[in-house]
Formats: C-alpha cells, sequence, structure tokens
C-alpha cells in the first residue's frame, strides 16, 4: 500500500502519451526502488486526446503508488507540472517528461547529488537527442531570453530534477499566472547543482510542441521575469526622437540654405508610417504587459483537476 508520507515523489505530465505510460512506471519503479520503498509516482495527464487516461487508470489500478490526475483541458505543460507538485508529499521530488528522452536510469545519480548537500539538482543533457529544428528553436529561445531579461540560462537543461521539499513547498506558494517551471526555481535563490546525463531519442512519435507554442512559451516566461522588453521600446522611440530632431534641422538648414527647390513629401509619408508603426509596436508591447496583469488579478486557478485517482 502507498505510504501517506514518501520519501521520494515523481511527478511526470502526459500529453499524447498512451503508448508510453506503461513503460515510464515501469523504468521510474525500477529504480526509485533502489533508492526507497517509500515513493509515488504522479502522473498528470493535460487532456491528451489519445487515450492516455485510461493508460494512466491501468497503471494506478495496478499499482498504488501510482497516482493519477485528470486535467479538464489542455492547460500546458508547466501547468501540468504544477498541478503534479502540488499534490506531492515526498521528501524529494522528481520532475521528468512522459516521452523518456529523460531517462528513469539517470534518477539514483540525481538522488546521490542531492544527497550532498544540495537543494536543486538538474539533469544536465551532455548530448541532446533531438531535431535539428528543435535545437535550433531552443538556442535562439535562450539567446533571445538572456537578450530580454539578462538572465542567463543553460540550454542543456529542461525540467529534469529532483528537488528538496522546502524548495517544492515554495514553488507551490508563487502565483503567478505565466508560469516558467525553471525560471521560477531559479527566482527562489536555493543551492543548485547540475549532473550530466544521457538524452535518449523520444520512444514513440513527435515532440507536440510547434513554433506557435514555442513562442507562447518564451514569451511568457519572458514577460514574466523581466521588464527589459519595456525599456527596450522607450530607447527606441528616444533613438527614433533624436532621428527626427535631426532630420528637422537638416530640413530647416536645407531651407534656408536654399538647397531644397521643390518639397516633397515621401520623407514625410515614409517618417509618419515609420513612427506609427513605431508607436503602434511600443502600445502592443505595453498592452502584452497590461493583458497579463489582467490575467493575474482576475486570479482564476491555473489548472482545473477532473478527476484523481489513488489519493
Amino acid at each position: 500500500m502507498a505510504t501517506d508520507h514518501p520519501h521520494i515523489s515523481v511527478v511526470s505530465p502526459v500529453y499524447r502519451g498512451a503508448s508510453m505510460v506503461q513503460e515510464l512506471v515501469k523504468r521510474i519503479s525500477d529504480n526509485v526502488e533502489k533508492l526507497t520503498p517509500d515513493y509515488e509516482i504522479i502522473l498528470v495527464n493535460d487532456a491528451s486526446p489519445d487515450n492516455s487516461w485510461d493508460e494512466i487508470l491501468k497503471q494506478c489500478h495496478l499499482n498504488p503508488k501510482v497516482k493519477g490526475i485528470n486535467l479538464s483541458r489542455n492547460f500546458g505543460q508547466y501547468y501540468a507540472i504544477t498541478a503534479g507538485l502540488a499534490y506531492t508529499s515526498g521528501d524529494w521530488v522528481l520532475t521528468m517528461d512522459c516521452d523518456l528522452q529523460d531517462r528513469p536510469e539517470e534518477i539514483p545519480n540525481l538522488y546521490a547529488k542531492a544527497q550532498e548537500g544540495h537543494d536543486i539538482v538538474y539533469a544536465r543533457r551532455a548530448v541532446r537527442h533531438d531535431t535539428r529544428l528543435k535545437k535550433l528553436s531552443s538556442s535562439l529561445y535562450h539567446y533571445v531570453y538572456y537578450k530580454l531579461s539578462d538572465i542567463h540560462t543553460d540550454k542543456s537543461i529542461a525540467n529534469f530534477g529532483i528537488y528538496r521539499r522546502t524548495v517544492i513547498d515554495a514553488y507551490n506558494k508563487m502565483p503567478e499566472k505565466a508560469r516558467s517551471f525553471t525560471s521560477l526555481l531559479d527566482y527562489l535563490g536555493f543551492d543548485v547543482a547540475t549532473v550530466d546525463v544521457q538524452h535518449d531519442d523520444r520512444l514513440e512519435g513527435e515532440s507536440s510542441y510547434n513554433l506557435r507554442k514555442l513562442l507562447k512559451i518564451s514569451s511568457d516566461a519572458i514577460i514574466a521575469n523581466s521588464n527589459k522588453p519595456l525599456r527596450i521600446s522607450i530607447y527606441g522611440g528616444l533613438f527614433i526622437a533624436l532621428i527626427a530632431f535631426i532630420m528637422a534641422i537638416y530640413n530647416v538648414l536645407a531651407y534656408l540654405c536654399g538647397w531644397v527647390v521643390v518639397r516633397g513629401y515621401t520623407t514625410t509619408i515614409f517618417t509618419i508610417l515609420f513612427m506609427s508603426g513605431l508607436i503602434m509596436c511600443q502600445l502592443g508591447m505595453l498592452g502584452i504587459y497590461i493583458g497579463k496583469i489582467f490575467d493575474q488579478v482576475k486570479d482564476r486557478p491555473i489548472y482545473v483537476v477532473k478527476d484523481k485517482v489513488n489519493f
């Protein structure tokens, strides 16, 4: 029977993972049992369009240490992780994706590193087994994120890691609607270590992340952690204003010196269009931040649980 207070909790969000759930549970169990008999595996179904929830239910019925959470709709990976973390009770908490690119065989290595006194231990993928497009988009995301937030991130680190109970308790108290898992953990300021791990190919299928989802995650992470884009828009506006001032002086001198015989409106129209576009861009940037404030003050739940099993 599952213990009321497990030593290790493992959280994995599941989306389009029906064919991988059984193997995921088996490999996690095999490796966590090397460390302790007191553990729980929490699988969070993020409203997957396949029969992932049915497969989770099967595993829950076979093993009471496997617990299932079924969200009412698709909220997104970080929100599914947050839902799972809210229901953990282990002294140590692991998070990992369901596609088995994060190898459960690395769990003992992460745990051993954590026992050296670290609060957070991230798995660092020495060699990534992802598509070229995904690697390129990841590198671009981390570059833009650094430029717009001044926060250094490691593109070889994702969601696979182990965390002390105090870290998870602090994370669960953060009410942000725009969730970025590792960014919020970094904000907490706990002691961090890394372990180089092997990164496998996805067990089956393809990643559900497309360009639109990656852009949304990127923008949410940047906006949630920095107001630098607003400062950049101010600097851009001042720079354009300076150029306009210089052009105005030039036009006055050209008129007084007789350099301009026939006035044209091409430059004027171009300037108006350019300035209008810049103003719209700045208003849009400001509107995004106001929109995030609006989402926050509505205080709606960041996820909704439809069903729970084995809790």
